[in-house]
């Protein structure tokens, strides 16, 4: 399977169970860990002259991602993201 890259969209399953597509902005890897900065194509060609809402997730070994739930660990890739 091919890493998880900048320009990839992404469909998951929502807790709703729809089906979600997002589109990654940005990789980076921090402490041995890979994250994506990211945000909903829906809103991405919807919202044309908006500011997009971005998010952060994990990437897992298996190109799965997870939401960052750990408040700490969301400020460091915050940060690391910005200077990036």
């Amino acid at each position: 399977m091919e890493k998880i890259v900048a320009g990839d969209i992404i469909t998951f399953v929502d807790e709703n169970d729809q089906e979600r597509e997002i589109e990654v902005f940005e990789t980076l890897s921090l402490e041995g860990t890979d994250y994506a900065a990211a945000g909903f194509v829906e809103d991405i060609q919807e919202n044309t002259t908006e500011k997009i809402n971005v998010f952060f997730v994990k990437i897992e070994d298996d190109e799965q991602f997870s939401v960052i739930e750990d408040e700490e660990e969301f400020r460091k890739i915050s940060a690391a993201f910005e200077e990036s």
